[in-house]
């Protein structure tokens, strides 16, 4: 039986390209929803009308809740249709729906649990990203790599995604965030299930759209969230669910280079106020235990990045029984 497609659209002052963007997904797709969030321009309205596509379902928030709502939304609806696999694509024309089978095919075919777009795959595509847009994402994928654990991913914040169905039952929807945190935070949720993901090559394209992102208010609220999700993965993965010599190498490390700054701060500190060069003894106890910390740390980092998962986990996934 052939896998049945769903393409999930958050809507948000999108009325100028939306309509398009529908008339461009082609006849693999089974249903379309779009999810108006809100939206000021009453992009769920414009669709109804206009629309006459039978694929499509518009769904409804009468409150804001940002594009992870909406996409969690238009999940939840697409599972209670028996969907089997959700591709989820921007309403601002920035995506192309011909690439939907490039999205697809790596879960058909079982190699992939979730795939999502990378734009800075072909070098020569780059120079067609705002240069704001450029460092800002080379930035985040870095941080990215960090709280997610998919070191082998970039364009963490890419809207183009695909995702087997059988995971979102287990992704635990309501912790994740509902705004622009909502790409990162699915690939830290994903990472903790083990799962498998993907970059796909895609260009994306830049026309007068305005992006509703202002980097001035969300950068704090992005570090701070960074940070729990890496300190959670590291406690999840290495200390509540599992125990190897990499968590040990953590800890050593942690414990080494603290007490190498501590004491080498304070004996610093202490030659400065009298005056005298600290001794050959004191200067080796601080910097043999902050080599042999960074070494232990370093070979933690090693871990890490080999432990990207690599098999698929929806095939173990039971899949939850009608009652």
């Amino acid at each position: 039986m052939p896998n049945k497609l769903a393409v999930v659209i958050p809507c948000y002052k999108v009325t100028d390209h939306i309509l398009s963007v529908i008339a461009k997904i082609g006849n693999e797709v089974h249903s379309i929803y779009v999810v108006d969030d809100k939206c000021p321009d009453n992009s769920g309205n414009l669709v109804q009308a206009e629309c006459q596509d039978p694929r499509v379902k518009v769904l409804r928030h009468e409150v804001n809740q940002g594009v992870g709502g909406a996409v969690m939304s238009g999940y939840i609806a697409a599972m209670e249709d028996g969907a089997d696999i959700i591709i989820k694509i921007d309403g601002d024309g920035q995506m192309d729906p011909s690439l939907i089978s490039r999205f697809t095919t790596p879960i058909i075919e079982s190699w992939a649990d979730y795939t999502k777009g990378n734009r800075f795959y072909n070098l020569t595509h780059i120079r067609r990203m705002p240069g704001i847009r450029l460092f800002g994402n080379a930035a985040l994928s870095l941080l990215a790599k960090l709280s997610t654990g998919y070191w082998n991913l970039f364009d963490p914040t890419n809207g183009y995604t695909a995702i087997n169905a059988r995971l979102i039952r287990h992704l635990q929807l309501d912790k994740i965030s509902k705004r622009y945190f909502f790409e990162t935070d699915m690939l830290f949720r994903l990472n903790i299930l083990k799962a498998v993901v993907v970059d796909v090559p895609m260009d994306a394209h830049y026309g007068e759209e305005k992006s509703n992102l202002k980097i001035s208010k969300i950068l704090g609220e992005f570090m701070s969230k960074h940070i729990r999700n890496f300190s959670k993965r590291i406690f999840y993965n290495y200390f509540l669910r599992d125990m190897s010599a990499a968590s040990f190498e953590l800890v050593f490390g942690i414990f080494l280079l603290l007490f190498s700054i501590t004491y080498g701060s304070v004996e610093w500190i202490h030659s400065i106020r009298t005056g005298h060069s600290a001794p050959l003894g004191s200067i080796m106890l601080a910097v043999v235990p902050f080599l042999t910390g960074l070494q232990f740390t370093i070979a933690f980092i090693n871990h890490d990045v080999a432990s990207v998962p690599n098999r698929p986990i929806s095939r173990l996934l039971a899949v939850p029984q009608e009652n």
